[in-house]
């Protein structure tokens, strides 16, 4: 059997993912693009793992820079997780008018999120269209409460019941 791009996309389609951004930041400004590749590897020492579409100007920021934030959107953030995927063009200042500040690290975070993880980059690996990025968490904050976004099926989504 031949597995195609649209076997693939059809089977993953009924995965569950957190829905985070990946920022960065050099010489022309802060930007970020929204990632559900994403997942812890090693608590000891603290290992993260994104992975990035390599023609994503993030891409370019994360492999030149080797400094990146992961950060966890709560359920009332799908505006700004559209705005990261496209709903405004990879050429253009994502975080206009999006109150941030700059982690310790340098990756702009924006004021309001579930959390946030600080990472340096610590190995890559191209895979296909993507590059796979293993960054160790340097620092990071999460909110006191809160609920996650969630994708599933083509659609955001949000837990059932109580927090």
């Amino acid at each position: 059997m031949t597995v195609s791009s649209d076997d693939l996309r059809q089977w993953m389609r009924q995965w569950a993912s957190g829905v985070t951004l990946v920022t960065a930041h050099d010489g022309r400004g802060p930007h970020g693009m929204t990632v559900s590749s994403f997942t812890s590897l090693s608590l000891d020492p603290p290992l993260v793992m994104i992975s990035l579409e390599q023609g994503a100007r993030t891409h370019q920021m994360v492999r030149e820079g080797g400094r990146f934030a992961v950060v966890m959107l709560t359920a009332d953030q799908q505006d700004l997780a559209e705005r990261f995927s496209g709903g405004v063009a990879d050429s253009d200042p994502r975080f206009a008018g999006i109150p941030y500040h700059r982690s310790p690290g340098g990756a702009p975070i924006p004021d309001l999120r579930l959390a946030y993880l600080d990472c340096r980059v610590v190995d890559s690996h191209s895979a296909g269209t993507h590059t796979i990025f293993i960054g160790q968490v340097i620092g990071g904050e999460s909110a006191d409460s809160g609920a996650p976004l969630l994708y599933y099926n083509r659609g955001y989504r949000r837990i059932a019941g109580p927090e």
